[in-house]
């Protein structure tokens, strides 16, 4: 398989992350567009292995990159909900919604390990290769978010962190 074929293939899981992030179709074809940029210039220090986390790990970096520029405020609504085939039935189309308030609500970090693992199927190690952390802190976020995302699914208010800040 050529260069371009393995990027080629990894394109789908990287929009669909790209939109679960950024809940805009927009931003998040920009954000792929600077992910598969930036990789193919960069392909010289590619290791052969997993394209996949390689690419999911760029595209971490470039997204936070952006998170900490200002942007203008923006209201998402409907548009949050991701490009279905089919129609699907109100409750269905409804449920989507609601998720996807509530991994809008979570903290960033603890969005990108869901939908890493969660999504993405992506092993905790890949995740954390992916994001620059340890394998701990991945599964401490990913526990947190659960956690934080039932509860709001639940119709309750996010449980807040039982963590104490310690000078």
């Amino acid at each position: 398989m050529s260069q371009h074929e393995a990027i080629v293939a990894e394109i789908p899981r990287l929009r669909r992350y790209a939109r679960a992030l950024t809940g805009d179709a927009v931003r998040a074809d920009d954000l792929v567009q600077d992910t598969l940029e930036r990789a193919l210039g960069k392909w010289s220090l590619w290791r052969p292995g997993k394209l996949g986390g390689w690419l999911f790990s760029i595209m971490h970096n470039i997204f936070v990159s952006q998170m900490r520029r200002p942007r203008p405020i923006d209201f998402p609504g409907d548009e949050v909900l991701p490009d279905l085939p089919m129609r699907a039935p109100q409750g269905d189309a409804l449920e989507l919604r609601d998720l996807a308030n509530g991994l809008a609500q979570l903290p960033v970090e603890q969005r990108e390990v869901l939908l890493l693992v969660g999504l993405e199927n992506l092993s905790y190690e890949d995740t954390a290769k992916a994001l620059g952390i340890p394998v701990g802190t991945v599964m401490s976020r990913l526990s947190r978010g659960r956690e934080r995302l039932r509860a709001l699914l639940a119709g309750g208010e996010a449980a807040e962190s039982r963590l104490k800040m310690i000078k």
